[in-house]
């Protein structure tokens, strides 16, 4: 990534684009989804993921995947995009042990690689990614003790 910068009007109007394009019916389906019900614990669970699960599970990643090529390209100041972009620091730490095994089942080295590197080159969000996990596991815990609604 590029050396610490000032945000400039650009790169906020595009992190408010960002945001519009968050809004959208379907993703904000898939990425609900994504946070309050999509628990994984392997890699396999990631790959077996048919049907809707697998298009919200797509939607949400190349999502997050594009936002993060910006700040890696140098387009978009990583500080102003990780001020809002606390859900792509969870979609990283629910995937982040499961990464290496996906990119050899799905033989794709380049897997969630422009997450991982904004979030390797940011001391900011690797703490994010440490207060996240705990986050996400109490949030686990409770989708898991929840009745399933019929």
């Amino acid at each position: 990534m590029p050396t610490v910068t000032v945000p400039t009007y650009e790169d906020a109007q595009l992190v408010l684009k960002l945001y519009e394009l968050r809004r959208e019916e379907k993703l904000r389906a898939a990425r609900d989804w994504f946070i309050s019900k999509f628990f994984p614990q392997t890699a396999d669970e990631v790959t077996a993921l048919t049907g809707t699960e697998n298009a919200y599970y797509r939607m949400v990643t190349t999502y997050w995947e594009m936002a993060a090529s910006f700040v890696v390209r140098g387009i978009l100041n990583a500080d102003l995009f990780l001020d809002s972009g606390g859900e792509m620091i969870v979609v990283w730490t629910k995937l982040a042990d499961l990464v290496p095994q996906l990119r050899r089942n799905l033989g794709s080295e380049n897997l969630l690689k422009n997450i991982e590197h904004v979030i390797a080159s940011s001391p900011r969000a690797k703490e994010r990614v440490g207060v996240t996990r705990q986050r996400i596991a109490k949030v686990r815990e409770r989708a898991l003790a929840a009745p399933a609604k019929a």
